[in-house]
C-alpha cells in the first residue's frame, strides 16, 4: 500500500470529520436560533400590548348608565360584582395595592371610586382572603403585586372586596375573569389585552 493511497484516505477520513462536525453544530445552532426565536416572539406578544386569546374572559354588558354621582351616595347599578361598569365618583382610586386597612379609607361605597378608575382604563384584581388561610392569603396578595409590578404598576389596583365567591377576580370595563386558583400568566395577558380599552382611556 503507495504511502499516496494512507494520506488520501486520511484527507477523507478528516473531511468527513469536519462535515460531521459541521453538521453537529449547525443543527445545534439552528434548534437555538428557532428557540431564541419563538422567545422573542413571545416577548413581543407580551410587551407590545397585543391581544392572545383568552377564552375564560366574560363580556359585560355596559351598564345603562355611568355618568357621575356625588361622594357618599350609592354607585351603581352594576350589572355585575364586583362591578365593570357603571355610576361612579367623579373621583378615582389611584394604582397600588390596597390591604383591607387601607381599603377602609373608601367605605361605605368603594365601587364608586373603582368605578371612576375603571372608565379611565383601569384593571383591577379585586380579591377575597376570606375564602383562603392566612398563609394562602399572604401568598396571593404577594402574586398580585407581583403581576402588577410585571405590568409596569400602570393603571393597575388590588383591592379586596368581601362578596366573591372565588379567591379572585379581575376587572376591566366591560370584562372579567375569575380565578378558582391564581394564574399569574393569564392575569399578565388579561392585564395587557383590556388595560386602557375603556371610555376615557387617556385620562390618568
Amino acid at each position: 500500500m503507495s504511502n499516496q493511497s494512507t494520506k488520501e484516505r486520511l484527507r477523507a477520513r478528516r473531511r468527513q470529520e469536519r462535515i460531521r462536525g459541521y453538521l453537529i453544530w449547525g443543527g445545534a445552532g439552528a434548534v437555538a436560533l428557532i428557540g431564541i426565536g419563538y422567545l422573542a416572539v413571545r416577548a413581543g406578544q407580551r410587551g407590545s400590548g397585543e391581544d392572545v386569546p383568552l377564552p375564560e374572559v366574560e363580556v359585560v354588558p355596559t351598564a345603562e348608565e355611568f355618568s357621575h354621582v356625588a361622594e357618599g351616595t350609592e354607585p351603581g347599578p352594576f350589572n355585575s360584582d364586583p362591578p365593570t361598569s357603571g355610576r361612579h365618583y367623579a373621583t378615582q382610586a389611584f394604582a397600588g395595592f390596597y390591604d383591607e386597612e387601607q381599603a377602609a379609607d373608601f367605605d361605605p361605597y368603594p365601587a364608586g371610586y373603582l368605578g371612576h378608575s375603571l372608565e379611565h382604563g383601569y384593571v383591577i384584581f379585586w380579591y377575597d382572603c376570606e375564602l383562603l388561610s392566612e398563609r394562602e392569603c399572604s401568598g396571593l396578595k404577594r402574586d398580585i403585586q407581583q403581576v402588577m409590578a410585571q405590568v409596569g404598576d400602570f393603571k393597575v389596583i388590588g383591592f379586596p372586596w368581601p362578596s366573591l365567591d372565588v379567591p379572585v377576580v379581575m376587572t376591566s370595563w366591560d370584562r372579567m375573569i375569575r380565578f378558582t386558583s391564581f394564574d399569574a400568566g393569564v392575569a399578565e395577558q388579561f392585564v395587557r389585552n383590556y388595560r386602557n380599552q375603556a371610555p376615557e382611556p387617556n385620562a390618568p
